[in-house]
């Protein structure tokens, strides 16, 4: 019995198959898929372990889980810190199932948080240089097309003009690298913590002017931006030219949509109407525990993105 059959056929027994199973053909009428079948309207790329308590712990497992239930995507923060072997496992699983690499991290000791571009100093100018020089091999076997950027964090001791002039400058030079490779930064604002240097859609959209580079955009992490500034429609409006890839979380909590206050479907339907068919990063966590709560996720994603 093939996979995908045997895991309908359980989970129709422990009735949690999203929107049921298929009809049968009666008269004219034309049979249904099963919503575990069907793709989504939108490109929604799930993270490591997601799907670990219904496609088992291994991450390529779990792909093929979430190509079952109709995703077509996967993000992966740390795939840096995996072997090369692993990495090209993965972008070689994701090409036979038809699916997208979405976001990896640019990263090395210490980058995320402590790293700071915004001093101007050239160590931290050097280590961005050497991590986007490994991170053009590591896209070469994942088949990643995007990576995400945090400048790190607000240095004090410097006027904010003169800290943004430093980040362009540093951007500058990791854009040069990664341009010929037709690989893109996108800057990541945050909310985790008030020390961070890039926090706002409007402060990420004039860096990436400045930068003026194909390779340099904004990752628009939709959490993120509804803590910090709300208004999300409108900002997203603001900052389409400079927006190359966006990330989903629901406010409070950080988990998947219809959990908080967000209204996604509404959000999913305006950034769809406007043409964005890229991958839509599920960076947030399961409200639920177990199978149950990923099936919850998996008819949470199937709600919001009924917009059509």
């Amino acid at each position: 019995m093939k996979r995908r059959h045997f895991m309908q056929q359980s989970l129709l027994a422990s009735g949690t198959l999203i929107g049921g199973s298929a009809l049968a053909n009666q008269g004219n009428e034309k049979t249904e898929l099963p919503l575990a079948e069907k793709t989504f309207n939108l490109n929604y790329g799930f993270h490591d372990g997601m799907f670990k308590n219904s496609g088992g712990a291994d991450f390529i497992d779990q792909i093929k889980f979430a190509h079952e239930m109709g995703f077509r995507s996967i993000e992966d923060n740390g795939m840096m810190g995996r072997t090369p072997e692993m990495q090209k496992k993965i972008g070689d699983t994701l090409a036979k199932l038809g699916m997208t690499m979405g976001v990896f991290v640019i990263t090395s000791e210490n980058w995320h948080w402590k790293t700071s571009l915004a001093t101007g100093k050239q160590e931290w100018t050097d280590r961005m240089i050497k991590d986007c020089k490994e991170a053009v091999e590591v896209a070469k076997r994942c088949n990643a097309k995007w990576a995400t950027v945090v400048p790190g964090n607000y240095e004090r001791g410097l006027s904010p003009d003169m800290q943004t002039a430093n980040v362009i400058t540093a951007l500058r030079k990791g854009a040069e690298i990664l341009e010929p490779h037709k690989l893109v930064m996108v800057l990541e604002p945050l909310s985790d913590n008030p020390d961070l240097f890039l926090r706002h859609s409007h402060q990420t959209f004039m860096i990436c002017k400045a930068v003026n580079s194909p390779s340099c955009k904004i990752l628009f992490d939709m959490y993120h931006m509804q803590r910090n500034e709300g208004d999300i429609i409108s900002n997203i409006n603001k900052c389409w030219d400079e927006t190359a890839y966006f990330q989903i979380g629901d406010n409070p909590g950080r988990n998947e949509p219809t959990t908080g206050e967000m209204n996604y479907k509404n959000i999913f339907k305006h950034i769809y109407n406007k043409g964005y068919r890229g991958v839509m990063g599920m960076e947030h966590g399961n409200a639920k525990p177990g199978k149950e709560g990923e099936i919850a996720l998996i008819k949470a994603y199937r709600e919001s993105d009924s917009f059509l």
